[in-house]
């Protein structure tokens, strides 16, 4: 198991509008019927992290924000892009290079957003084009405070 980070757009957003932004050399397409569509790209050797791209309809999100209050969503439809860190011995630059690419679909796309951390804490929301960080240590910590064009 790793270090999951979930990117969370609110709408119907088509799958290949996002794959450039996230996997620039590309993106496989699942092809296993019955399962909704997912792209997917393993960048380990590249960049440290695997990503997966799915969207789905009557969306719960909820995760832990700055106080320990908890945080909820429910879009009506949405799009998710997870990138799954190693956990173990992960390469130094790799959350940077993964908030960067964070950056590029907040900066390509308007809609609502949210970044999990585990699927338990909030690190970044917009919401109404309003940009917020959350976890301020988390940023910190990774000196990404900049990397996200506001």
């Amino acid at each position: 198991m790793g270090i999951e980070y979930r990117l969370t757009l609110a709408g119907d957003i088509p799958l290949e509008d996002l794959a450039p932004l996230v996997a620039p050399r590309g993106v496989e397409e699942s092809t296993q019927p019955g399962y909704p569509r997912l792209l997917s790209a393993d960048l380990r050797e590249e960049l440290g992290y695997t990503v997966t791209i799915y969207a789905g309809s009557n969306g719960y999100f909820d995760a832990e924000d700055d106080g320990g209050a908890r945080w909820e969503w429910e879009p009506d439809t949405y799009t998710n892009i997870v990138f799954d860190l190693r956990k173990n011995d992960p390469p130094d630059d790799v959350v940077p290079t993964m908030v960067s690419a964070v950056g590029r679909v907040l900066a390509g796309r308007q809609e609502d957003a949210a970044l999990v951390l585990n699927g338990n804490w909030l690190l970044l929301t917009r919401v109404a084009g309003e940009l917020r960080e959350h976890r301020q240590s988390w940023w910190d910590a990774y000196g990404v405070r900049e990397t996200i064009v506001r």
